[in-house]
């Protein structure tokens, strides 16, 4: 999985690809409202730090900078002027970014302000587990049992994936590589808030046969891992969270940060068609971002860093 996302000719970083955005839909490349609604997350990480002269931004597994773009052009300009971007890949820098933003590949030390995690956590690699043993996958996509699984492992599995092993057969994702990525990212938060966004599913509701799937030009394919797809698994993000940290759908998230699929006033069509045209659009863009069976039951994982818990 390391190889095939992040190798040499890896699905990510491999040069002259269309990035992430041409072979999958993500709440970033689904509406503006998405930005929009961290633009204003980032605005209350500002008040409760007493508006700095320098407010950070990171964004882990920033793509091609479209969310960070999209934020700093949602912000009112007197607090862009203050915003410090990071983009966060193992990518090279996206032609045409925007000077504001900085590329690097790890997050800043010291981050005072709003770390954010949109869909990266999928993409950490991790092992997969059957029967006690791993699962060993050959770049052609072959399988075959390798070795009995490391104590570290065998014990997040029982603390994490109770049921794994429950039936001959089944699979389990360890998510302890993502627990620690998770740890490393947000030990670098100094004072603010760390948001992780992904697929996700808890200890009481693992899917007995794992989620492991590949993405090519907007199809579910399978896993092959040699380079020419997407190679993701949901996230186990109760694993992952720290102490003090929530647990929301994206739903819950984006409603509390006022994004709402209500359809405008029928007599706004009436007063004012153009604004009731633009209301709809933004009420179906809304509807898609909070869908139930959709992008609406993402998790996020909300870590307060010297802060009051977010939403409060």
């Amino acid at each position: 999985m390391e190889a095939a996302l992040y190798g040499p000719q890896g699905f990510y970083v491999r040069p002259g690809g269309p990035g992430p955005a041409g072979h999958f839909r993500t709440s970033v490349h689904a509406s503006p409202l998405f930005a929009g609604a961290v633009a204003r997350l980032l605005l209350w990480v500002d008040a409760e730090l007493g508006r700095p002269a320098e407010l950070d931004l990171v964004d882990v597994g920033a793509g091609r900078g479209e969310l960070l773009t999209g934020v700093l052009a949602a912000l009112p300009v007197e607090v862009a002027a203050r915003v410090r971007a990071y983009g966060v890949e193992r990518a090279a820098e996206p032609q045409g970014l925007d000077p504001r933003i900085r590329w690097v590949a790890r997050p800043p030390g010291r981050t005072r302000g709003l770390l954010f995690a949109n869909e990266w956590l999928d993409n950490v690699p991790l092992d997969v587990a059957r029967d006690g043993r791993y699962v060993l996958v050959a770049p052609d996509g072959t399988e075959s049992t390798g070795g009995p699984l490391e104590e570290a492992d065998r014990l997040w599995l029982e603390r994490w994936w109770p049921r794994a092993g429950a039936e001959p057969g089944e699979r389990a994702e360890i998510g302890r590589a993502r627990d620690e990525a998770w740890a490393a990212a947000v030990a670098g938060v100094e004072r603010g808030l760390a948001v992780a966004v992904d697929y996700a599913h808890t200890r009481e509701a693992r899917p007995p046969y794992g989620t492991l799937t590949g993405f090519r030009a907007g199809r579910e394919v399978p896993p092959v891992p040699d380079g020419s797809c997407d190679v993701t698994a949901h996230v186990a993000l109760d694993a992952c969270a720290g102490a003090g940290a929530g647990l929301l759908t994206q739903r819950e998230a984006l409603g509390a940060l006022g994004v709402s699929g209500a359809r405008p006033p029928l007599a706004l069509a009436s007063s004012d068609p153009a604004a009731y045209v633009r209301g709809l659009a933004g009420a179906g863009e809304a509807a898609e971002l909070t869908g139930a069976g959709g992008l609406g039951d993402f998790g996020w994982l909300v870590q307060p860093v010297g802060l009051a818990a977010w939403p409060g």
